[in-house]
């Protein structure tokens, strides 16, 4: 079966139940507290992201906190310090870890600025 990073088409039937239970036998569980995740969620919204953005990726960072057992608030306290753009490539790096192989996520640099020496030598 092709791996894809779409939603599953989810099918009715009279086995989903049992389907689901063998599905998930051998994963543990994550429980998290509500504070934590308010607090995270709350984060990434003061910082600018969307509501169903800032439930994504606190979502993936409060897993990836509590697989590698690292207390979230510290998380938090280290992406505090950071920019915009730092941030963005923070957050770029842990979506990217928790994506299947088959794609990336990427961002645009702006090379504007970047190339007034080739527009300054380039005349018509």
């Amino acid at each position: 079966m092709a791996k894809t990073n779409l939603p599953p088409d989810i099918k009715k039937d009279s086995a989903n139940d049992t389907k689901d239970f063998f599905d998930s036998y051998y994963t543990d569980g994550i429980s998290l507290s509500s504070n934590e995740i308010d607090s995270t969620v709350g984060f990434f919204q003061s910082k600018g992201f969307d509501i169903s953005a800032a439930t994504s990726v606190a979502a993936t960072l409060l897993s990836q906190s509590k697989i590698e057992k690292v207390n979230i608030f510290k998380i938090l306290d280290t992406l505090k310090g950071l920019n915009s753009v730092e941030l963005t490539q923070v957050v770029k790096e842990i979506l990217n870890y928790n994506r299947l192989n088959i794609s990336t996520l990427g961002y645009r640099v702006d090379t504007s600025e970047n190339n007034q020496y080739e527009i300054r030598n380039v005349l018509a």
